[in-house]
């Protein structure tokens, strides 16, 4: 089980440097995942519509980096008053620029991956022998 970590908003050696103090908070295992499912879709997402998105990230995780998204601006979380209760996600116009800054990285990535994969594959056999 994976476990959660608390972030602290300001590193205490460089506070006012923006750079390690957002990056710290979008740039852990799940954020882009989530930003880039909302963005994909277009449209709000229910929590469950994000696990089912999502499958190998935890309740708890999930729960948690959409607070911190949404503390941070990237999203906005709606509640319904309804029986049983329903809340949907939405991305912001920030985060629709963050991904716009991170999508050559991602692309970068789609077209690495197969390369890097095999590079991989190679060295841990050098590795073993």
């Amino acid at each position: 089980m994976e476990k959660e970590r608390n972030i602290v908003l300001t590193d205490i050696l460089y506070p006012d440097c923006p750079v390690r103090n957002i990056l710290a908070r979008v740039g852990d295992k799940w954020s882009l995942l989530i930003m880039h499912q909302l963005i994909s879709r277009n449209a709000p997402m229910r929590f469950s519509e994000l696990r089912k998105a999502i499958p190998d990230i935890s309740q708890k995780v999930l729960t948690s980096t959409l607070r911190q998204l949404e503390a941070d601006g990237f999203l906005l979380r709606k509640i319904y008053a309804e029986v049983p209760p329903r809340t949907e996600y939405t991305i912001t116009q920030r985060a629709i620029s963050f991904m716009e800054a991170c999508h050559p990285m991602v692309q970068w990535a789609i077209d690495n991956f197969a390369a890097i994969i095999k590079d991989r594959s190679a060295s841990e056999r050098n590795i073993t022998l």
